[in-house]
Formats: structure tokens, sequence, C-alpha cells
């Protein structure tokens, strides 16, 4: 059984006007609605006022003869003003609310032909918002054509995913938008790349805070100023970007700093101080490692963020600011509410959306094209191009997306390590040997200090070259052997030191051969070994 098919809408007082029989010569716009043979309207529900009562029992005439099927309900709405937004809205919002929808059954159109342009407005955005659960009814005029009176008419879906050409602009600018939130690097992490999808939509649709986790260096700062970026570019805000490093605030001073003070609040105070969340109205606040406030500074921001004022260190009036907030951490905050270092309350506001980034090291088919936008931005910063040779790239790009590549401080690493070798080159290309400097730099830095003194001795002993041919594995096994044949006088003694509980289980060992042997494996002896 097909649902029947109902439209609302208002009477045009002008456009429906006519009251000779000429009338029926010209178009208009409700009675013709009812002229299509191929768009049957079961039911009308047609808005007047008082004044025009006469003009829509005669529309409702009209309807009869041309459409006998058609039920025609009339609904008396008296406006004071009807170019008043207010008004408008308000009255047909009432409308909407009390209108007995029975959508299982019926299938609803408005028109907005006729009305005022306010009302227009008032239609789409009820619609819009599903207060009223229908489509668009646009009706035009005939064109110049001999006797036609019937004109045209289009009904409007509002959910534009349903149209090819709309849709597909929103794809390209969903891309556009998440690309822009990447810095335009082409990652190829899925995870990563469906998370900035994600981020994409809540920063255009949401003003809700937004909370960034992951590690020092995963790009939390970068990324909240992209955020704002894309906002701005949609106009979505007018005010500032204001970052704050939460660890550099302590005491007395982070109250001071972040909500502002009035002069003579304290020894001191000579002049009064905004204060940073003044400082982001109407735009964009980023509290960095937010973990790091004290409690008293979560209350305020907690207020702040729920009602949009604070009050200042030493005033008596509260003061005002309208801004986003994003947060960033590298600590677990559950873990911090657990133990009375974070307001559950603020937390449970954070939380809303909350993204986390992972470290560089859990992205390392990302670290090609980052490599790349790091070149990028180096040849923007310092106005020259440098670039790899093949050799030195591959063996570069080999180190760096190999497990022993820790990549501690993530981005921030990567960066530096660029910066690093782009500086040394002298024509602009980096070769290899640049390239394994570097290496040994890394590995020196991501080391721990005991490691790092075995791994200085074997730098000394086989060179880096060499060195950087052999895994960690082996490597910590070779220091300790080093160590252990430098305290000894002999390769015989070395030996028995090294297989004391092996040997035991054979007739007869060769201790010595067998660590001739190990060292030669790394092009070793026993010479080079000793020498102190």
């Amino acid at each position: 059984m097909s649902k029947k098919r109902v439209v609302i809408g208002f009477l045009g007082t002008t456009l429906d006007a006519g009251k000779h029989e000429n009338r029926w010569q010209h178009w208009r716009p409700t009675v013709a609605m009812c002229q299509h043979e191929d768009f049957l309207v079961d039911r009308l529900e047609l808005i007047h006022d008082q004044r025009s009562a006469s003009l829509a029992r005669r529309i409702c005439g009209d309807i009869q003869q041309v459409s006998p099927d058609t039920e025609v309900r009339t609904h008396v709405m008296d406006l004071r003003d009807p170019w008043d937004f207010q008004e408008v809205y308000g009255a047909l919002h009432g409308f909407a609310r009390a209108y007995p929808f029975d959508t299982a059954a019926e299938d609803y159109l408005v028109n907005i032909t006729t009305g005022t342009h306010v009302a227009q407005i008032c239609w789409f955005l009820l619609t819009e918002a599903h207060y009223l659960p229908a489509q668009l009814l646009q009706l035009s005029p005939p064109r110049r054509k001999d006797g036609e009176v019937v004109g045209r008419y289009d009904i409007i879906d509002l959910d534009l995913s349903r149209y090819d050409r709309i849709a597909t602009r929103f794809r390209q600018e969903r891309e556009e938008g998440a690309s822009f939130l990447k810095s335009g690097i082409a990652t190829r992490n899925v995870a990563f790349n469906r998370m900035i999808d994600q981020i994409e939509k809540v920063a255009i649709r949401s003003r809700a805070p937004l909370l960034l986790i992951g590690p020092t260096g995963a790009g939390k700062s970068q990324l909240a100023r992209r955020i704002y970026d894309l906002k701005k570019t949609r106009h979505q805000v007018e005010g500032p970007f204001v970052e704050v490093n939460c660890a550099t605030l302590r005491g007395d001073g982070a109250m001071s700093a972040l909500f502002g003070h009035v002069k003579g609040a304290f020894t001191g105070a000579h002049q009064a101080r905004t204060g940073l969340l003044r400082g982001a109205h109407g735009g964009i606040l980023f509290l960095d490692e937010i973990g790091e406030l004290g409690l008293d500074e979560q209350a305020m921001i907690l207020r702040a963020i729920e009602e949009k004022s604070f009050l200042p260190v030493g005033a008596d009036k509260e003061v005002t600011s309208d801004f986003q907030l994003i947060a960033g951490t590298n600590r677990d905050l559950s873990a911090a509410v657990a133990e009375g270092r974070f307001r559950e309350d603020l937390l449970a506001r954070l939380n809303l959306w909350t993204f986390a980034l992972p470290g560089l090291s859990a992205r390392r088919e990302d670290i090609e094209p980052n490599i790349d936008y790091e070149l990028q931005r180096y040849a923007i910063n310092a106005g020259t191009q440098t670039t790899f040779n093949r050799e030195a790239r591959t063996r570069y790009l080999a180190f760096a997306t190999s497990p022993e590549a820790s990549w501690n401080a993530n981005f921030r690493d990567l960066g530096a390590s660029i910066t690093r070798m782009a500086t040394l080159t002298a024509s602009g290309r980096i070769d290899e040997d640049i390239v394994g400097e570097e290496i040994g730099r890394l590995r020196l830095a991501w080391t721990p200090v005991a490691a790092t003194d075995s791994d200085a001795m074997l730098r000394d002993l086989m060179g880096v070259t060499r060195l950087e041919q052999v895994d960690l594995f082996d490597r910590l096994q070779l220091a300790e052997i080093v160590k252990v044949c430098r305290r000894h006088a002999s390769l015989s003694s070395a030996g028995r030191a090294l297989f004391a509980q092996s040997r035991r289980q054979k007739a007869s060992a060769n201790d010595a051969d067998r660590l001739r042997k190990y060292l030669a494996r790394f092009d070793l002896d026993w010479k080079s070994v000793s020498a102190a």
C-alpha cells in the first residue's frame, strides 16, 4: 500500500489571488500544484491569516474542481509581523510540534514557494533540523507557452548525500580537510588516516572540547594548530590561537597567567593582566600537558568551559571568554584521577572527543613521507633545496624503519635528524657518509648509558660502517666478550673464562680456538681486541 502525499504550505496572498474567471489563465502556485497529472496531492494543509479567509475558501473550491481527490485543511495563523524572524519561526515551530505526523502512512512535503522570504527560510531551517519530517517542494511558473498555466515542480531532499555531484564535492572537501590536518603529508597508516578523517568531521561540526593524547613529539601541538587553521578557513573562528604549555606554569603565577589579575591583586601586580583565557576569546585555547595543572586551576578551567566565565585573581567581578578548548597530554589522566591529581569532572568534560596520536615508531610506514615533508620544511626555512642520493636514502630509510630506531622523541627526533644532515651537506645532496654519521648520533642518543659506553668501545674497535652492519643482539654480546678479553692476558685465558661451564662437559676443548673463530665473525682478532 503506497503512502499518502501530504503538502504543507502558506496561502499565497499575491500569487494565489484572483476573483474573476480569467484567474484560470494565470499561474496560481497552490492551485497549479494540484493540476499536475504525475503529482497527486492527497491532502493539503493550507496556512493563512484571518484576513485572507475568503481567498482561502476560493482556493479550496478551485482545488476541488481540478483535483476532487485532494482534501484541503485550512489553518489560521495570525502573525503581527510576517517579516519578523523570531515571531514566524516560533509560530511555525509550534505548528510543527503540534502536528500529528504519521511517517509510516504518509510522506510530507513543505511548499516553500508561497509566503514571505522569512517564512521560506523558517520552513527550511525547521525541515533541516527534522522538526518537520519532510522534503521541500519548490513550484515554478510555466515557461512562455500558449495556454500553459500549470508550471513545474521540484522536490528537494535535504539529505545532500543523495545528490551525486554534491556528495562528490563534500567528499572532496573532506579529503582536502583531512590532508590539511596532516600538513599535506601522504600518510599511509590506515588507523591514523581514519582518525584524522574523524577529527576533520568533529572540528567542522563541533565546538566541544577535544582531548589529544600521545607521547611527547607525536604532533599534538601541530595538529591543534591545524585544527584552528581549518576552522579559520571555514570562518568558524575569528579570535586567535593561544597555546599554553601547562608544564611551565608553576605556583601562584599559574592562576595569573591563565585567568589574569587586577592591579594590586598581589605584591608586584603593578598592572592588570588580561590572562590567556581572555586572550583566546572567539578562538581556540590549546592547553598542552593539561595534566600538569594544579587542582585549583583545573576547577576554574572547568567553570570557564561550562559557563564561559571566570574570576581573575584579586577581582570581585567575573569576566567572560568564549573559546573552544583543545587539551593535550602525554599522561594517563584516568590514572591521575585515581591518584587524586586530576579532577574527574574535568576529565569527563574533556573526554567527549578523545583522540590518541600514536608515536612515530608505531607508524613506520609514515616515516618515508615525513622525511620528504621535513626536507621541504628545511628548504623553506633555509632557502636551499636538499635531497638524498639514492644509496643514502635507501640506507637511512632502512635504519629509520627498523626496530632499532626507537624515535624516542618521535617527530622531533626525525625533524632534528633531517635538519642535521641537510645542514652538513655542502652540495645539496645527502650522501652515505653523512647518513652513516647521523645513524651513529641517533644510536648514541637512544642507547642507555651503559650500552652507550659499549657502543663507543665497539665503534673505536670496528669503525662506524662495520658496526652498523651488526645486529643489536650480536652487538650487545660482542661488547661483553671484548670486555672479558681485555681483563685477561691471553686468548686461552679469556677462552677458559668465557666457556667455563660448557668445557666441563667435553673430553677436550680448545677454548682459544672457539674464541678466535667467534671474533673472526666480526673481522676481529686477539691483537686488536686486547689492545687497551
